[in-house]
């Protein structure tokens, strides 16, 4: 713990690790999600049967949002403001009104399945709660959105002829994730999606600033440095190739690859050795080294190699990333390593005093869904994450370039005079919001001294079940 805990500083930590997808690599992410839109399309239509005439339209960019809950047995998509309540909602593409809400969740505007998750963020990655929800956490899936409300549509209207329409539409859309992003086809150069990355990938991915790259080679040498990422290796070789360089390894002591987050956090899955492309061995702890480069693996095995490395007692840790659930819930939930979060909304919907808008806004920014922080002047559940489990949020690593390496960070505490957000905060972040968000915080400190009720008791028990199913298990794509 550090003296000041409302104080953050790079440099009072002693290993300094990242995540690559988004963080350290960024994308021209219009691009992307329209590419992994006519993909995923593409599968269904080819390999479902589904009906091109429905799918194949123009991309509604207003309509998606990152963040976004799929309610799989109703065809809505749900936005949770914190502590669970339904800020907004839609059936299949259409906007619901507040009645409307409250005839398919009740008059608490609350579904017993988000409950569970939000006292349990890893309840859904696997057993029955996956079955009826999914959220759409980050870029990768973030077209999910649009093509589960079109296809939605379309079972509603043939039904509403009399006629039968059947799709395991879940099922269906999950096997198109699953095969866009099978880490085979990259090898193999098959599928749509791998190869179209290879042979464009100045299309997709942005490179580095002189800025980042001096700002990384600034920390490598300053700080033990790690990298753990959830693509393969060759995967990850083209994005950090293209934007950090060819040496882009150097920037590292360790690099995990096709990492299972979370449950690398808190799982038991061993570390297994690379002959070029291909996972050979798993390895014990000690078999580990520094300057290699292994897939898989786990926190806890990875952690005294690092920490050895520091020549500290009790080394400090640090990751970015920018997987809310991935990147910052789960290595604050089951490890002391301190989270960092890049949120490129904050960017993309406009800060306070900055002019800069991301170039993706279009995207970032939904007139329809509101902000990524807020609805109605109260905080989303994203919000609430973000100041609970992480020390700042930054639209960008290149943020922290710009400060000394030294620099004193205002972090989110129950401080009311904490700020947290970098280089300002988000416009849609208002007085009154921090205010509820520092509330929530509070009340939940004080629940904590009270005895437990039949349902934390419960979400508890359900949370350490996860965690046990997690260790070994596979990741959800």
């Amino acid at each position: 713990m550090m003296a000041n805990s409302d104080v953050f500083r790079l440099s009072d930590y002693d290993c300094i690790g990242f995540d690559l997808d988004n963080t350290l690599v960024q994308y021209k992410i219009a691009e992307m999600v329209q590419l992994e839109y006519q993909m995923l399309v593409k599968y269904l239509i080819e390999n479902k049967n589904y009906p091109a005439e429905c799918l194949q339209k123009p991309l509604d960019m207003d309509f998606m949002q990152k963040g976004l809950i799929l309610d799989f047995a109703k065809g809505n998509l749900l936005k949770l403001n914190a502590g669970g309540t339904i800020a907004k909602a839609t059936h299949g593409t259409k906007f619901l009104t507040d009645d409307e809400i409250v005839k398919y969740y009740g008059p608490d505007k609350r579904w017993e399945v988000t409950d569970e998750y939000c006292s349990n963020f890893l309840a859904t990655w696997n057993g029955p709660l996956a079955e009826k929800m999914r959220t759409l956490l980050d870029y990768f899936d973030m077209s999910v959105s649009l093509v589960f409300g079109r296809m939605v549509d379309y079972i509603d209207e043939v039904r509403s002829t009399g006629q039968k329409c059947e799709f395991e539409l879940w099922p269906d859309i999950l096997s198109g994730l699953r095969t866009m992003y099978d880490r085979e086809n990259f090898r193999l150069d098959k599928g749509d999606y791998f190869p179209e990355m290879k042979q464009n990938p100045d299309k997709y991915i942005h490179k580095a600033s002189p800025a980042l790259l001096n700002w990384l080679q600034e920390v490598s040498q300053k700080k033990t440095t790690f990298l753990i990422t959830g693509s393969h290796i060759d995967f990850a070789n083209l994005t950090a190739t293209h934007a950090l360089g060819p040496d882009w390894r150097r920037y590292f002591n360790f690099i995990g690859v096709f990492a299972k987050k979370p449950g690398f956090f808190c799982g038991a899955k061993p570390f297994v050795k690379l002959d070029g492309v291909m996972e050979t061995l798993a390895l014990k702890p000690e078999e580990l080294k520094l300057g290699e480069i292994y897939s898989q693996g786990n926190w806890r095995d990875m952690m005294p190699l690092l920490a050895q490395h520091t020549g500290a007692k009790n080394p400090k840790f640090l990751y970015f990333g920018d997987n809310l659930i991935q990147d910052i819930y789960s290595p604050a939930k089951f490890t002391k390593c301190d989270s960092i979060v890049v949120v490129e909304e904050m960017l993309g919907e406009g800060m306070k005093c900055i002019d800069e808008l991301h170039q993706d806004c279009v995207l970032l920014k939904s007139h329809t869904w509101g902000s990524f922080f807020s609805h109605d002047g109260k905080p989303s559940l994203w919000a609430e994450l973000i100041e609970k489990y992480s020390k700042i949020c930054i639209p960008s690593v290149e943020t922290l370039a710009k400060y000394p390496f030294d620099h004193e960070f205002q972090t989110f505490t129950e401080n009311e005079h904490s700020k947290g957000f970098y280089p300002e905060d988000p416009l849609k972040i208002l007085p009154t919001i921090q205010k509820q968000l520092q509330g929530l915080v509070s009340e939940k400190s004080k629940t904590k001294r009270k005895k437990k009720s039949a349902k934390v008791r419960r979400a508890e028990k359900n949370q350490k079940a996860t965690i046990a199913e997690l260790t070994g298990s596979t990741s959800k794509e």
